[in-house]
């Protein structure tokens, strides 16, 4: 089933998703299963895994000197959702990416996840590559989520990268895309950010999640204003709790959202990283009530060092 058959499908039922890392290049999979037996007992819609490109890594020779070597640090993304799917069964939304890929290596993504009957897709541009200043597409890759998009649609249709038909296309995938209730820091406003969500909705997109936020205001703000644009997909809330002191600084320097001032006043006042724990998990679950009560039914959850405070939320609300 698609994303959004599988939302409807709940019965108009409170319901929740999460998000996980693959392992780390030879960690095993320990860890993350250890994760996800967490969430089980709350019959999770799906898990959603990311998916990262390779990067610049400096190893120190025996000579005193540095070599720089690319690496990816958490491959297996596809793989990895595969295991879960089976080994869980529990519907997955792996994510493909732009960074660091080239059309070419796209479609043998596709390819896999096709002869494993995965059906959903989250499509994205991904992150700039730390030594870049900008964005900049692989050789022989794509420099937009909507050229990612084609690329998909076009598979769906029976046709390779390079024009080649298929002679026996498979299930077509479903797919959503990202959005940023306090627009991308590329955007240069939030209403264009939201005309290009439009285009993406046009050329198939089925929903959207959004970036993490701590204000539901401007949430709601912002699914307002893509209604009127005609952004008429689910638009998802991502939600991560705050966890340490130190984010109060590094939250909005990296994701490029705002503290409330109500939230960010308590932050100061903590004193341990685990009293800013607390405060996140309470924080949280007031954001999940008020997104229920307002008649959102499924909450996104970004779990990556905060594994322990989606879960007391999650008890909390579920």
């Amino acid at each position: 089933m698609s994303v959004t058959e599988i939302l409807n499908s709940q019965d108009g039922a409170k319901h929740f998703s999460f998000e996980v890392l693959p392992p780390l290049k030879g960690a095993g999979t320990d860890r993350l299963f250890s994760t996800i037996e967490k969430f089980r007992d709350f019959d999770p819609a799906y898990i959603n895994i990311t998916t990262h490109h390779s990067e610049y890594v400096y190893r120190e020779l025996d000579n005193g000197q540095f070599e720089r070597l690319r690496v990816r640090r958490r491959p297996g993304t596809v793989a990895i959702a595969a295991t879960i799917q089976k080994h869980f069964g529990i519907p997955v939304i792996p994510h493909i990416i732009c960074s660091g890929a080239t059309a070419e290596d796209i479609e043998y993504e596709l390819i896999d996840m096709q002869f494993l009957e995965i059906e959903n897709l989250l499509l994205l541009r991904g992150d700039k590559a730390k030594e870049d200043r900008m964005y900049t597409a692989t050789p022989g890759g794509h420099t937009h989520t909507t050229d990612l998009i084609q690329q998909v649609n076009d598979f769906n249709r029976g046709f390779f990268v390079d024009g080649t038909q298929m002679k026996h296309p498979g299930q077509p995938f479903s797919f959503g895309v990202a959005c940023y209730p306090e627009k991308h820091e590329e955007a240069p406003n939030l209403e264009m950010d939201i005309q290009y969500l439009k285009m993406k909705q046009d050329m198939g997109a089925e929903y959207a999640v959004t970036q993490l936020f701590y204000d539901n205001a401007k949430y709601f703000d912002f699914v307002e204003k893509c209604r009127e644009a005609g952004v008429t997909m689910p638009l998802i809330p991502g939600i991560k709790p705050f966890a340490k002191l130190s984010q109060l600084t590094v939250v909005p320097k990296t994701f490029h959202c705002d503290l409330p001032l109500e939230l960010a006043e308590e932050v100061v006042k903590c004193k341990t990283d685990e009293d800013a724990k607390q405060l996140g998990i309470e924080w949280s679950t007031e954001q999940c009530r008020q997104l229920y009560r307002a008649g959102i039914r499924n909450i996104h959850f970004y779990t990556v060092s905060a594994v322990d405070s989606v879960r007391e939320v999650a008890k909390r609300l579920l």
